[in-house]
C-alpha cells in the first residue's frame, strides 16, 4: 500500500481537529468524574452520619450524653472523616468512570484516535488536584480543630455533677454509687424539678425519698443542693422496728461535686503547628499521618488509571475487587509505618516518603506494563 504526502491543507485540517478531539476528550471524563465522585461521596457520608448518629443517640439514651450535644458531636465528629470520604471517593470516581469505559468499550474509541493511556493522567488530574487540596485542608487544620472541640465538649460532660447529669424519665446512679435518682421532668429556665425519687444510703441504713416537686440552688460558698419540697421519706426496712415514715416540706441533699480530670494528651487533637513544635515520636507519627492522606490520595488517584483496566467479555467484579484489596494493602502500610513511627522504631523522614515512593514505583510499573500491552496489541492488529 503506497504512502502518499500529505497536503499543506491536510496537515492545517488535522491540527486543527486535535484540539478539538483534546476538548471533548477533557470535558466527557470531567463530567463523569465529578458525577460519579459525587454520587460516591455522599453515599459514604450518609453511611458516617446515621452510623455516629445511633451512636451518639445510645449515648444520650443512657444518659451519658446530653440531647442538645448530639448535633453538635455529630458535626464535628462528620468532619473529622471528610478527608478520608473525600479520599475513596476521588479513587473509587476514577476507577469506577474508566472501568466502565473499558466495558462499554469506549476505550477502544479513544485507543483508535491515537489517545494513549498516558493520555488520561492530565484530565485525572485536573479533576483530583482540587480535591486533594481539599483534602490537605481538612488533615492540616480543619480536622485537628474538630478534634479539639470533641476533646473539650467530653471533658466537660465527664466533669459534670449529678444534678447535671440526670436526664427525665431516666432511673440515675450517683457517682459516689450511694443514690440513685428519678425525675419525671426538669425545667432548666427556673431549675424546677418535678416528681422526685432518691433512694440513698446513710450510716448504713437505705432512705427512699418521694417529692412532688423540688428546686435546684447554689449556696454562697458554691455548694450545690437538691432541695425536695412537700414529700415523704421512708428509713429503714418495712417491718423492722427502727422503719420511718417521715413527712417533710423541705429536705436539702448536697450534690457532690466532681474532680476536674485530665485526660491523657491526644495528639489527634493539636495543632499542625503545634506538632512541629514539639516533634515527639507520637507527634511526628500524627504529622506523617496528616500529611500522607492528601498524598495517598494523590497517589491512588494515578493508581486506577492503569488498574480499571478490564476485559468487555469478562465481568469487573474481579477487577475492582483487585482494585479495593490494593487501597486497604495501602493504607494499612501507612498505618503500620505511622505506628513504627510512634514507637521510635522508624525515623520521621523514612516513615513519610517510604511508602509514597513505594506505591509510585508500583504506578509506574503498572503504567509500563499496561502501554506495553497496548502497544503489542496494536503491532499485530
Amino acid at each position: 500500500m503506497l504512502n502518499y504526502p500529505q497536503s499543506r491543507s491536510q496537515k492545517s485540517k488535522q491540527q486543527a481537529v486535535r484540539p478539538l478531539r483534546r476538548g471533548v476528550f477533557n470535558r466527557s471524563l470531567m463530567r463523569e468524574f465529578v458525577t460519579t465522585g459525587f454520587f460516591v461521596f455522599s453515599i459514604l457520608l450518609a453511611i458516617i452520619v446515621l452510623t455516629q448518629l445511633i451512636r451518639l443517640l445510645g449515648e444520650s439514651v443512657g444518659g451519658n450524653l446530653p440531647v442538645d450535644a448530639v448535633l453538635i458531636l455529630l458535626g464535628f465528629s462528620a468532619l473529622n472523616y471528610l478527608p478520608i470520604l473525600l479520599s475513596i471517593s476521588l479513587f473509587l470516581s476514577v476507577l469506577l468512570t474508566l472501568t466502565r469505559s473499558y466495558s462499554d468499550s469506549e476505550m477502544v474509541v479513544w485507543f483508535s484516535s491515537g489517545i494513549s493511556l498516558s493520555r488520561w493522567i492530565q484530565p485525572v488530574m485536573l479533576f483530583a488536584l482540587p480535591v486533594v487540596a481539599v483534602i490537605a485542608l481538612l488533615s492540616l487544620l480543619l480536622t485537628p480543630w474538630a478534634m479539639s472541640k470533641i476533646d473539650d465538649i467530653r471533658q466537660k460532660l465527664e466533669n459534670r455533677d449529678d444534678a447535671q447529669v440526670v436526664a427525665p424519665g431516666t432511673f440515675r446512679e450517683s457517682r459516689q454509687a450511694d443514690r440513685v435518682f428519678f425525675l419525671e421532668n426538669v425545667s432548666r429556665s427556673n431549675n424546677h424539678i418535678g416528681n422526685l425519687f432518691v433512694q440513698s444510703v446513710q450510716q448504713g441504713k437505705v432512705g427512699t425519698m418521694v417529692a412532688k416537686e423540688g428546686v435546684q440552688e447554689i449556696a454562697p460558698n458554691g455548694d450545690k443542693f437538691v432541695v425536695l419540697m412537700n414529700g415523704t421519706r421512708h428509713e429503714g426496712t418495712p417491718g423492722d422496728l427502727d422503719y420511718k415514715i417521715v413527712q417533710f416540706e423541705r429536705y436539702s441533699m448536697r450534690v457532690e461535686t466532681v474532680e476536674s480530670k485530665q485526660k491523657a494528651p491526644n495528639p489527634k487533637a493539636y495543632s499542625t503547628a503545634y506538632l512541629l513544635q514539639n516533634p515527639t515520636s507520637w507527634n511526628m507519627s500524627e504529622f506523617n499521618w496528616r500529611v500522607g492522606l492528601p498524598v495517598s490520595a494523590l497517589m491512588l488517584v494515578l493508581l486506577a488509571i492503569p488498574v480499571s483496566f478490564v476485559n468487555p467479555r469478562a465481568g469487573r467484579s474481579l477487577n475492582l475487587i483487585g482494585a479495593l484489596v490494593v487501597y486497604m494493602l495501602y493504607n494499612n502500610l501507612i498505618t503500620v509505618i505511622n505506628t513504627l513511627v510512634g514507637q521510635g522504631q522508624v525515623g520521621t523522614l523514612t516513615g513519610l516518603v517510604s511508602i509514597h515512593v513505594a506505591m509510585l514505583v508500583v504506578v509506574a510499573i503498572l503504567f509500563k506494563y499496561r502501554l506495553s500491552v497496548f502497544s503489542f496489541k496494536r503491532m499485530f492488529r
